[in-house]
C-alpha cells in the first residue's frame, strides 16, 4: 500500500506528537487505528463480494480455459494422468490374486508370532518399568541405635514372687529426759 520505512514513521510520529501534543495523542492514534479497520473491513467485503460475483457468472470456467489454451501440453498430460492414475488403481484392484492356501497358512503363522512378540515385549516393558520404579523408590534410613532402641518395644519381664514381708525390728525405747541431759554434759 504505502511504501514508508521505519525513519518515514519516526518522522511522521515525532510530527504528531509537535503538532497534536503529548495529551491528546493517544486519542489520535486510537482514532487512526479504528479508521484503518474500518478502511481494511470495508476492502475484505469489497473483495469477497467481487470473489463471490465471479463465481457467479462463471469466471472461474473461463480462467481454466485460458490456462488450457495458454499451456496445451500441460493441460494434456494433466488429462492423461488423471486416466492412468484411475486406470492403474482399477488394475491393481482386479489383478491382485487370491493367497493359495499354503500362503495363507504362511500369513497366519506370521501374524501368530508378530502377535507372541508383541505381549512378549510388553510384558518385558512391564518388568523393567516395575523395576525402575523399585528402583526409584526412596529406601528408609536406619535410624540410629538409640533410637531404634526406644522405637523397639521392650519385651516385658516375668513377675517377680513376692518376698515375704520382713519382720519389723522392735522399736528403740524413748531415753528419759533425764538421760539426754547427761548426754549432753
Amino acid at each position: 500500500m504505502f511504501d514508508l520505512g521505519w525513519t518515514e514513521l519516526l518522522l511522521i510520529g515525532i510530527v504528531a506528537l509537535i503538532v497534536v501534543g503529548p495529551k491528546d495523542l493517544p486519542g489520535m492514534f486510537r482514532a487512526v487505528g479504528k479508521f484503518i479497520g474500518k478502511a481494511k473491513g470495508m476492502a475484505r467485503e469489497f473483495s469477497h463480494a467481487m470473489n463471490d460475483a465471479a463465481e457467479g457468472s462463471g469466471v472461474d470456467d473461463i480462467k481454466e480455459t485460458l490456462r488450457k489454451a495458454a499451456n496445451p501440453m500441460k493441460s494434456a498430460m494433466d488429462e492423461v494422468k488423471k486416466s492412468t492414475d484411475s486406470m492403474t488403481r482399477d488394475l491393481k484392484e482386479s489383478v491382485t490374486p487370491p493367497l493359495s492356501e499354503e500362503r495363507q497358512s504362511q500369513a497366519e503363522k506370521i501374524r501368530e508370532k508378530a502377535a507372541e512378540m508383541a505381549t512378549s515385549r510388553k510384558a518385558a516393558e512391564a518388568e523393567a518399568e516395575t523395576a525402575k520404579a523399585e528402583a526409584a523408590a526412596p529406601k528408609p534410613k536406619a535410624a540410629p541405635k538409640a533410637k531404634a532402641e526406644a522405637a523397639a518395644p521392650k519385651p516385658k519381664a516375668a513377675p517377680k514372687a513376692k518376698a515375704a514381708p520382713k519382720a519389723k525390728a522392735a522399736p528403740k525405747p524413748k531415753a528419759s529426759p533425764k538421760q539426754n541431759a547427761g548426754d549432753k554434759a
